[in-house]
């Protein structure tokens, strides 16, 4: 019966569902530090692919870091899809998506979207992610210089954030949040 169990709860880390501790407050006020969350790993599986406005969480070796490293993992918002052409900023000061201003409700109140301009196309199986508290988010913006001009490659994403899960008082869904 031990042993079965411990075949579950593998199966289930391993594919269906993983908790993620939230390190840094790059994404406040939607997630806090110390918020645990449910990534949600089935969710782009079966030709599913990460949507503008998903909370996801992605290994950023070979995009983020410069260099293989324990805890590589990073929680941001998608911005752009690949075929996207993502700029900042319109003359009101928001970010744009296709020539359309995007609703950012979700910013942390004393941020605007940007403090530094970009123009960027993101490449096909590419995501260009932002921290939802800009001005202490490391993000795409970040590495506009770098290869991938800033992206993250599709298949580094580990999976969506659907569940705050601890602390109880914070237990809510991410779902159908995404601004």
């Amino acid at each position: 019966m031990v042993v079965a169990l411990a075949l579950a709860l593998t199966f289930v880390h391993a594919f269906v569902a993983e908790p993620f501790r939230i390190r840094s407050d790059s994404m406040a006020n939607t997630l806090h530090i110390g918020d645990r969350v449910l990534v949600n790993k089935s969710a782009y599986r079966f030709g599913n692919l990460p949507r503008r406005g998903d909370v996801v969480v992605f290994d950023g070796a070979g995009s983020f870091d410069r260099e293989p490293s324990e805890g590589s993992d990073y929680v941001k918002r998608v911005v752009g899809v690949g075929g996207d052409r993502v700029t900042c900023c319109d003359e009101r000061g928001r970010i744009e998506v296709n020539g359309e201003p995007v609703d950012e409700r979700y910013l942390h109140p004393d941020d605007r979207p940007s403090a530094v301009p970009f123009d960027i196309e993101v490449p096909e199986g590419r995501l260009w992610v932002m921290g939802d508290h800009r001005s202490r988010s490391r993000d795409s913006r970040d590495l506009l210089g770098a290869p991938g001009g800033g992206t993250v490659p599709v298949d580094r994403v580990i999976g969506r954030v659907d569940w705050i899960v601890w602390p109880a008082d914070r237990w809510t869904s991410l779902r159908g949040r995404h601004g």
